[in-house]
């Protein structure tokens, strides 16, 4: 199937065939017809697959279709709600590629920045607006932003929302929306609270999953290294010496530590740069424009602020330090092997992270090949999944503090690869070699 086979409009296929597009990912062949046809959708798929243009594309082509019948308004008719400033900035970047042809008006908001550019242009009139909740309330109760036009909403990293504690601001913004309205909900994974969320606000949705929950690409490479948290930092120098790692996103759990893999690196002669929460707007779009342009060979990044990156052929992840929550690992690796390509994944484990890796072994179904063709291997009989019987008792809730080992944000997250085999990583280590299918890209990575 191609685009062409999809019933698309001549002005998005134009477009289109100017970015390279022919053949849709499997979740926008099936999404763009339900959008079409005006249904409500739902949506389990994990990142890389496409679905910015599953909801992008047949959005305009409706939106067009509509002003061709009926009078432009200046008014919002097509609400993106997104967690991250940088996936709202990709999904915005995606409209204006998609939508050159249509002279559809669309806008991305965001906090962080100074509201005033956002107020002007909404006065001019918008019809698409991609918006993080917390600017998009704060602009709301200034009345600078109306909903009550809103023909089309979509929720994208609804599970994201969840995590980062945005739900509530999510359903003050539903409460302003039409009733009447369609809706398009997506979600890498579906926990009991999305799922909750997904059924109060679609209307006899169609359901798509495109891959199992909270499952990796086969054409990702996975490789686990075990490692003192005290080699670390060589063990990354180790890995960037192969040249063929032209641009590597770096993973850490914290802020600082990402600053400090920063300075390790440039001590080292090797550009990097990061991008987390503190960093200025303008500091993190900087650093994303140097790394896409491979001006800076390695992006070390917080799991909040990377979501929303998507960089074509970027085919080397690194976890420096395991995330505690399981799902994060497949947001992180997905960031490589999107649409079709391949990727590579190392992760690096030290002695405290071994819950955190069991954790993730059966989220996925499998277990993560383990790179031992390092100077760094640390002792293997410390490498030892703590016993039920050692682990301390202490009271649960909140995020999963990856037990026995105190407090998550003491310890450290490592996730890294590199090229060689090994053994597979379970408790007693029993064998197994990496894996890693090869697929061609389509080049629908948007």
């Amino acid at each position: 199937m191609t685009f062409n086979d999809l019933n698309l409009i001549e002005p998005i296929l134009k477009a289109l065939k100017t970015e390279g597009y022919t053949t849709p990912t499997p979740i926008q062949e099936q999404a763009i017809p339900i959008v079409l046809q005006r249904r409500d959708l739902l949506g389990c798929a994990q990142t890389g697959t496409g679905k910015t243009a599953a909801f992008s594309i047949p959005i305009l082509q409706l939106l067009y279709q509509d002003r061709l019948q009926h009078k432009e308004q200046k008014t919002i008719k097509a609400l993106i709600l997104t967690p991250t400033r940088e996936l709202a900035i990709q999904i915005n970047e995606s409209l204006a590629a998609y939508g050159r042809h249509t002279g559809l008006k669309h806008l991305v908001i965001f906090g962080g920045v100074s509201q005033n550019p956002q107020v002007d242009a909404l006065r001019r009139g918008v019809d698409i607006l991609v918006a993080t909740p917390g600017r998009l309330l704060d602009l709301m109760n200034q009345r600078f932003v109306h909903l009550e036009h809103i023909k089309m909403l979509v929720l994208d990293e609804a599970d994201r929302m969840l995590d980062m504690g945005f739900v509530n601001d999510v359903k003050k913004v539903i409460a302003k929306v039409p009733v009447k309205r369609q809706t398009l909900f997506f979600s890498a994974t579906m926990p009991k609270e999305i799922q909750h969320l997904a059924d109060t606000i679609l209307t006899n949705p169609e359901k798509i999953e495109v891959t199992p929950v909270s499952s990796t690409a086969d054409t990702i490479q996975q490789e686990l290294y075990y490692v003192q948290k005290s080699d670390k930092r060589d063990l990354l120098a180790h890995i960037l010496k192969d040249k063929d790692i032209k641009t590597a996103l770096v993973f850490t759990r914290t802020k600082h530590g990402a600053d400090k893999v920063v300075k390790d690196l440039h001590r080292l002669k090797i550009t990097a740069e990061a991008i987390h929460g503190n960093k200025s707007q303008n500091a993190r779009q900087r650093a994303l424009t140097n790394f896409k342009n491979r001006d800076t060979r390695v992006l070390i990044a917080t799991d909040i602020a990377a979501r929303g990156i998507d960089i074509d052929e970027l085919t080397h992840v690194i976890n420096y330090e395991i995330p505690n929550i399981p799902e994060t690992y497949v947001h992180r690796i997905g960031r490589t092997g999107r649409a079709g390509a391949n990727g590579i994944a190392y992760s690096f484990c030290d002695a405290e992270e071994l819950e955190y890796i069991r954790d993730i072994h059966k989220l996925i179904g499998k277990q993560i090949p383990v790179n031992e063709e390092h100077p760094y291997v640390m002792n293997p009989q410390t490498v030892r999944p703590t016993d039920e019987a050692d682990k301390p008792k202490g009271k649960g809730g909140g995020q999963k503090r990856g037990r026995g080992f105190g407090r998550a944000d003491k310890r450290p997250s490592d996730n890294s690869r590199h090229s060689g085999g090994g053994r597979s990583a379970e408790s007693n280590m029993s064998g197994g070699r990496p894996g890693g299918n090869g697929g061609k890209s389509n080049g629908n990575r948007r």
